[in-house]
């Protein structure tokens, strides 16, 4: 029986995330979209099953949702300081740069979040990982110290995500 569901539900998570925010998607509710909502929760993960890496072995869900916490918080701050420098800094003044942050990261999983923050936040984008996996490069839209740029991320939220996949 277990094999079963989970055969038929993948990544269950998924399953329930997908079936909501297909009803969320809908201008009203209706039974027959929550139906549809969930097939569709069943059949992608069902059919994009062998395209997933493993699941994390270790994985604390207390510490990711203080993480997530602390993400908004700083996306939030980061919209207020773009918007700042939008208002204030003259474009031949402002000091872009790439800066390249060696990883302690390993787990795929872990490296695609980190990147995935520091996209979402305003002001950087994350435009590539090396090919060894140890390396990512970001974009950060006006700093005086990209040291202290990728000291920041590697504090803020590398060291938290280290926590998160142990």
């Amino acid at each position: 029986m277990m094999r079963l569901f989970s055969w038929l539900f993948p990544h269950p998570y998924l399953t329930v995330i997908l079936a909501i925010v297909w009803m969320l998607l809908q201008n009203k509710f209706s039974a027959g979209m929550a139906v549809f909502g969930l097939l569709l929760g069943i059949i992608i993960p069902r059919a994009t099953a062998a395209f997933w890496p493993e699941r994390p072995t270790s994985f604390r869900k207390g510490k990711m949702i203080s993480y997530g916490l602390l993400v908004i918080w700083d996306i939030m701050v980061a919209n207020v300081q773009v918007a700042w420098i939008v208002l204030t800094v003259p474009n031949a003044k402002l000091k872009p740069a790439w800066i390249i942050i060696p990883l302690d990261l390993r787990q795929p999983e872990a490296i695609t979040l980190l990147a995935g923050t520091i996209t979402l936040t305003p002001g950087t984008v994350s435009a590539d990982l090396s090919q060894s996996g140890h390396y990512l490069l970001v974009h950060v839209l006006h700093t005086d110290d990209p040291d202290a740029e990728r000291d920041g991320i590697k504090s803020r939220y590398e060291a938290r995500l280290k926590e998160i996949f142990v």
